[in-house]
């Protein structure tokens, strides 16, 4: 199942409608942890790009501040590409990065939320990506009709959801019970369902992906997991990842951790402590994504 460890708008920079966070405060953050992910993109497009051969455009469903859309375009050169996302301040910055990188001319966003947001696209897409944004929506089913609904006879929609809990410290870093990430994940599981029953319109769905991809009328054709592997000593950008993402988490799921794990949890946010992230040369960043597949028939 997908995992909000760093409520992945904090790691990718998707807006999915929360209207109390501060996009534009938030935006150098989302760049920076999208950017760590550049490599794991890379080889996700290029894998995408077997199958979908020069589209004429492309539709980032949840982009955030361009990271990825801008990706695409490296990608993809004859392709134009469309940034969807709810808060026009990571759209701002989305179209500020395909300016330094030399593809505003054919780069544009659409500000709105979705799935009613891509209505407003002048053509259908020849491939529509959701990165990590499905699981933010209610009617996920729903949802997954209205992408198809916008894709080109023959389109392609590339669906990235589920994976792997991240892991980011050995199982015994020294301090406190080890396996501490581990019951971090069963606690995230449990966030993570109550986020989804919260949302509006919220209906419950078997998390088989493809099978919901044949319900939206699509063919579902491949699935590949990509991982991002970056090992310690973890760099000042990756550390810095981790450090935000266990801040945000602890944060959020101090009741649910028993008073061992929340004093642990203490020690390694504390930035004088010599057995915390900022110190420890252990510290890493190992994450699996798996992108689903599926085509609208011609």
């Amino acid at each position: 199942m997908a995992h909000d460890h760093h409520d992945d708008a904090h790691r990718q920079g998707h807006s999915h409608g929360h209207t109390d966070i501060d996009w534009a405060a938030m935006g150098p953050v989302l760049e920076s942890s999208a950017e760590l992910f550049a490599s794991l993109y890379e080889r996700a497009l290029g894998w995408l790009a077997r199958e979908v051969t020069e589209p004429g455009l492309i539709v980032d469903a949840g982009s955030g501040p361009g990271v990825v859309a801008c990706l695409f375009a490296e990608t993809f050169p004859g392709a134009r590409i469309v940034a969807v996302d709810g808060a026009e301040p990571l759209l701002e910055r989305a179209r500020a990065r395909a300016e330094r990188q030399g593809v505003a001319d054919r780069f544009g966003t659409i500000t709105g939320e979705l799935p009613d947001a891509l209505d407003e696209l002048d053509y259908p897409a020849d491939l529509l990506w959701a990165g990590r944004s499905l699981h933010h929506l209610g009617d996920q089913r729903a949802a997954l009709a209205a992408f198809a609904r916008r894709l080109a006879p023959g389109g392609t929609l590339a669906l990235m959801e589920g994976g792997l809990p991240p892991r980011y410290l050995p199982r015994d870093i020294g301090i406190g019970r080890p396996g501490l990430q581990a019951r971090i994940d069963a606690v995230e599981a449990e966030w993570f369902t109550r986020m989804r029953h919260d949302l509006p319109g919220h209906v419950a769905e078997t998390e088989d992906w493809p099978a919901l991809l044949a319900a939206a009328g699509l063919k579902p054709a491949r699935s590949h997991t990509f991982l991002l592997d970056l090992p310690a000593p973890a760099s000042d950008r990756a550390r810095a990842y981790v450090i935000a993402s266990l801040s945000h988490m602890r944060d959020r799921l101090t009741q649910a951790l028993d008073a061992e794990d929340n004093a642990t949890l203490d020690r390694l946010l504390d930035p004088d402590d010599e057995a915390g992230l900022r110190r420890r040369p252990d510290v890493f960043v190992l994450e699996a994504h798996t992108v689903h597949t599926a085509v609208r028939a011609v």
